[in-house]
């Protein structure tokens, strides 16, 4: 019992964390099973099958409030299925000693590409509905935010969703709702992969159970938050801890050891609440210029 409890508040977490973002929910949860020793590929297909009950409530809640286009979802969400697909069967077929270093690389470098992306160069904001790109741009996105998805136990949401915000041309509200739906296709296609190659001995059903009723709770809340708070503190903060998280793992397979491995912990640590003040600072100061402008423009007393 007090097992279930912690992977609810994991999955609880997490949710809130990919509700606020429209990404996360993937990688945090998969580096929280791989701290709690499971393998790398029961991981991500245990992952998956959460993801298809979260995918289908967020995705029905996204259609429900007019953030949908659904030319959007089927041109990324098709092609990122068979990424998906692919990327599952080659990770079920890699040992542990093999994937784990992998999957922490991978993990990595969404960490990164998040803390970068949220602290140097937030996403500009557009407000077109519908999605003006075209399948030569959606088709290879979705396959490699697809691909990546499986091996890494997440990643759809840091390559499809940041690709298209920093494109610029489509409404955040619909990129999110969008990509939130698709991701459906993309879950179920891997969790097909995951049970073709492992077969379903290879699922934690603890950690589906637990990460389920967790995200299922906190999709509502995670909806109210994103209104509340900065995706751009978020966004960095998330970035910063799954590098943390997965460090150990890389340098261990790289075989580093020694005080180096603390050393680099608290880099990371302080690199990250060092962009965390910065993104916080700028959010501050935009709220205060957004403040200010009406009384600039607001006509002198006579």
């Amino acid at each position: 019992m007090p097992t279930l409890v912690l992977l609810a508040l994991a999955g609880f977490g997490a949710q809130l964390v990919d509700g606020a973002l429209g990404m996360g929910y993937g990688v945090t949860s998969t580096t929280l099973l791989l701290l709690a020793g499971l393998s790398p590929a029961a991981a991500s297909a245990s992952v998956h099958l959460v993801k298809i009950g979260t995918a289908l409530a967020s995705g029905y809640a996204h259609w429900r409030f007019g953030n949908v286009d659904w030319a959007l979802v089927l041109r990324l969400g098709l092609p990122g299925s068979v990424g998906a697909l692919l990327g599952a069967l080659l990770l079920s077929r890699l040992s542990t000693e093999a994937s784990a270093p992998l999957m922490a690389g991978l993990l990595i470098a969404i960490g990164v590409f998040i803390l970068v992306k949220y602290a140097v160069r937030p996403p500009r904001v557009a407000t077109a509905r519908t999605s003006p790109h075209r399948k030569r741009f959606l088709a290879p996105l979705g396959f490699l935010g697809g691909f990546v998805d499986a091996t890494g136990g997440g990643g759809w949401g840091p390559v499809s969703t940041a690709s298209l915000l920093t494109a610029g041309r489509t409404a955040p509200r619909t990129v999110i709702g969008s990509v939130s739906t698709s991701e459906f296709l993309v879950t179920v296609a891997a969790s097909a992969g995951f049970v073709l190659g492992l077969g379903t001995a290879g699922i934690d059903w603890l950690a589906v159970a637990g990460l389920l009723v967790g995200g299922m709770l906190a999709a509502p809340l995670a909806a109210w938050l994103v209104t509340r708070l900065p995706s751009a503190v978020l966004g960095v903060a998330v970035g910063g801890l799954i590098v943390f998280t997965n460090l150990r793992i890389v340098l261990a397979g790289a075989g580093v050891d020694g005080p180096v491995v603390p050393l680099a912990h608290v880099a990371v640590a302080g690199v990250s609440v060092m962009l965390i003040g910065i993104a916080a600072r700028r959010v501050r100061a935009a709220r205060r210029t957004a403040a200010a402008e009406p009384a600039v423009d607001a006509p002198q007393p006579v």
